[in-house]
Order: structure tokens, then sequence, then C-alpha cells
């Protein structure tokens, strides 16, 4: 049930209004139920595995609790373990398989590993990382032990963030499931503002950018270096539009019930650094991986060689977690080395003022953007070539431009179509830049008025510009 369908806004409504409905102590036992069958629209038979370290994770918060000495450490470790370990098999016990044997050749050995058939339950890291972080904040006495098995199962659960995040941390979300939320036309405006911009990010940029980007990487090999150009700035531009439009619904859905979820992107093309662009680029999975591995490897807080280790270490788990291909691990890689090296410069760095603060941003954009062809190409080697078209064939000849503005209709219309995906490409990028300059706080929202405009003026322009055949978000296979 992907959110951009009917099926979601009939089933949105429906939950909403059912759990204001029902009495405060009846409304978690109907978000179950819900979540339950909000999952089970995907692949039904996977609930069980997501049942399964429920369960075990919610056994071994209780047995941590419980413990003292070593025993509260390998109980950690079971859970630790066990739960990952669900994660290898179905993502990554393939990947495996493929350089073990990839291996063995250069060593002139045979593997006779089988490869699995086994399709990757939709959302698998996501929850698996929620999971995991209730397990170590109980470790680290952060947080209560949750005894009631429903409750803690819904915090995995919870439908809007459960198959693409935000990761949320317990201590933010699993009290919320305790709390009356009495119903608040502030709360349901303010959230469908927000569900009505993810929308938008989504389904007038995000897929309109797709129908660029897909044929361009997907036959690479006969495009121009402009096309792959074009390509990889409109990826940079779906990818985020895609993502940072589900964690908005996402974040909607739940302030419409009262529940507050975690920002998960923070205008990430503004960024002055590679640093700051992980401050602003899906945080909750970034400030998962500084409280869970960077800072327990030792930080910054090591020698100077130890703490560019660490960096490169977390990079390279981070670049993994997003998909078992080694293009994610180099891309992981990459952005590890590149903040590495500002690490470095910044001790030399003495430049200030406005035109420098523009250059950082315009390089930091750039480095970027090169990354995310390692991300958007489905080999190393198809990547090593687009960033060699883009370096070395690329071209303003009148015959290419005109090649690649014609691309995705093939005739004149391309053009049309560019030129309309740039302009409401701008549009949003032109409102981010204005919240970035003029941020506006949660406490001090514009009026009902304003923001029930907004909502209007955003599904008009959805229904004239958007793509309204649903397709998934790409965050969904991770």
């Amino acid at each position: 049930m992907l959110f951009n369908s009917l099926q979601f806004c009939a089933f949105f409504v429906i939950v909403t209004t059912a759990y204001y409905l029902l009495p405060w102590r009846r409304r978690w036992q109907m978000l179950l139920a819900a979540s339950c069958f909000f999952y089970m629209s995907f692949v039904p038979a996977y609930i069980l595995i997501l049942l399964v370290t429920i369960a075990l994770d919610y056994y071994m918060g209780l047995r941590i609790a419980a413990s003292t000495g070593k025993r509260r450490l390998i109980y950690l470790w079971v859970s630790i373990v066990s739960t990952c370990l669900v994660l290898f098999v179905f993502k990554y016990y393939n990947f495996f398989v493929a350089a073990s044997t990839g291996a063995g050749r250069l060593l002139g050995m045979r593997s006779t590993l089988p490869l699995s058939s086994l399709i990757l339950p939709i959302g698998l890291s996501f929850h698996t990382f929620q999971s995991l972080s209730y397990v170590v904040e109980v470790y680290r006495g952060r947080q209560r032990a949750e005894r009631h098995f429903g409750i803690y199962a819904l915090y995995v659960m919870f439908y809007p963030q459960l198959v693409a995040g935000p990761i949320e941390r317990p201590q933010n979300l699993l009290h919320q499931f305790y709390e009356d939320h009495a119903f608040q036309i502030e709360n349901v405006v303010s959230g469908l503002s927000m569900m009505a911009w993810g929308y938008f990010q989504k389904m007038v940029i995000a897929d309109r950018a797709a129908q660029y980007v897909n044929p361009a990487y997907g036959n690479w090999q006969t495009q121009s270096g402009l096309t792959m150009l074009l390509a990889t700035a409109l990826f940079a531009i779906q990818i985020y539009a895609d993502f940072a439009g589900y964690s908005s619904i996402a974040i909607g859905a739940a302030r419409v019930m009262g529940f507050e979820l975690m920002t998960n992107f923070r205008h990430p093309y503004f960024a002055s650094s590679i640093g700051d662009f992980w401050h602003r680029w899906h945080i909750s999975l970034s400030t998962w991986f500084k409280d869970y591995v960077y800072i327990p490897l030792g930080g910054s807080r090591v020698a100077v060689p130890r703490h560019y280790l660490n960096l490169l270490i977390t990079f390279t788990i981070s670049g993994l977690w997003h998909g078992a291909n080694w293009t994610f691990v180099i891309w992981g890689l990459y952005n590890g080395l590149l903040l590495v090296g500002e690490s470095i410069a910044a001790k030399w760095w003495l430049g200030r003022g406005r035109l420098l603060a523009v250059v950082r941003r315009a390089v930091t954009l750039v480095l970027t953007l090169i990354g995310w062809v390692f991300f958007r190409a489905p080999s190393l080697e198809s990547a090593l070539g687009i960033l060699h078209k883009i370096a070395l064939d690329t071209s303003l000849r009148t015959s290419e431009v005109v090649a690649s503005l014609l691309l995705v209709t093939g005739d004149n219309r391309g053009a049309a179509v560019m030129l309309t995906t740039l302009l409401l490409t701008a549009s949003m990028l032109a409102m981010e830049l204005r919240r970035e300059m003029h941020p506006v706080e949660r406490g001090r929202m514009p009026s009902l008025a304003l923001q029930s405009a907004q909502i209007v003026l955003l599904f008009q322009v959805i229904m004239l510009f958007g793509v309204m055949r649903a397709s998934a978000f790409i965050y969904f296979q991770f």
C-alpha cells in the first residue's frame, strides 16, 4: 500500500477517524492492527519475520533490565546478533556469496554456496535499526524496558514510519503511545500541510525527474556526456524529493493524530560542506550511526589517525546499509574520504566571506553529485563509465543539447517536459531556500487559514503536474 495510492488515502482517513472516535485506552490496539494490515498489504507472510524480531528484542530488553554484570552484555549481543542475522539472510547473503565466489576464484578455489531466492521484506533495514536502538538504549540505562508487549510492537510497527523511517528512538516515540492525544485542529491542518508538501515532492518533482533519469541511466552507454550530466543532476533532485517527500507524508500523517516524529531532512542541498550535508540528510539514520557506531568506535576523542579510521568505517557501513552492492559500499567510503579530507583541510582553511561561502556550497554540491553516480549506477563499471562520459564527453553542441532535451519523448514535446520539470524543481528549491533563510518554529506556524490555502494550492499543482501512476518510493528497497 503505497503512500501515493488511493488505497492509502482511504486507509489514512479510516484509521485517523477511528483513532479519534475510540476511547483512549483502545487506540493503541487499533493502531497496531492497522499497522499490521498496512505491512501485510505488501507481502503478508513477511509479517511473521517482523513479529519474531519484535518478540526477541522485547524479551531481551526485559532480560537486560532485570540482569546485572556480564549477563546484561550477553543479552545485548544475543539481541544484536539475532536481529542482524535476519537482516543478513534476507539482504546480504547473496552479496556475501558473490563476494566469496569472486575471492575464491582469485585464490584458485571453488565456492559451492547456493544463492538465495528470498525476497527482501520491505523496510527491513529501517525497523531492524529502530528495534536495535531500543535494546541498546535499555542496556545503556537511558530507556526503561517496555513491559507492555503491544505498545512495544506498536513502537516498531507504527505505520507512518514503518517501512522507510524516520528511524525513531524509544525516548521520543514510546511514551507518546501512552498519551491521550485530544483532537486539535492545529495538528490536523499542520499534518495535512506536511503531507501535501510530501505529495508535491514525490508526485510532481521526484516522479517527473524519474522520467528522465531512468531511461538515461538504463541505457547510459548510448547517451552523451551532457545527457548523463543532466540525468545525474535530476537524480539528485529525484532521490531527495522522493525520500524527503516520504518523510513529510509520514511525519504529517503521525501529526494529524497528535504524534511527533523527528525531522529527517533539513534542506541538504544548501549545505556548506559534506559534514554539514550529513547533518541535514536522512538525519535519523546519520544520528543512528553516530550514536551506535561512530561514538562506540571512539568518535573524535582518539588519536587523529584513529578518528579518520572511525569515519571511514562508519560511512562504509552506512553505504552497505543502503544496499547489497559494491556501488553502495564505494559511495559510503567516498563520503567517508570526503569527511577525512575536510577534517584535514580545516586546519589550513582560513577564508571567510560571502563569495567563499558560495564557493564552498558549490563545491559541496559537485562532490555530492559525483557520489550520487555511484548510488544510482547498477555497477561499479557503469558508474566509472558514466563519470568518464561526463568528464570527457560533455559538449554544448546544438545537436547534443537537442538530443538531451528530447530524451523523454523523442520529439519536440521533450523540451516542454524538461522545461516544466526544471521550473517545478526551481520552485521547490526556492521555497526551501526561503525556509532555510527564515525558519519557522513549530510553535510559530502560519495561521490555519494560510496553511489551508497552501494545502489546496499544493493539491491543485499535484493534479495539474503530478504523475498520477503510483510508483514505489526509492528507499523502500533498503
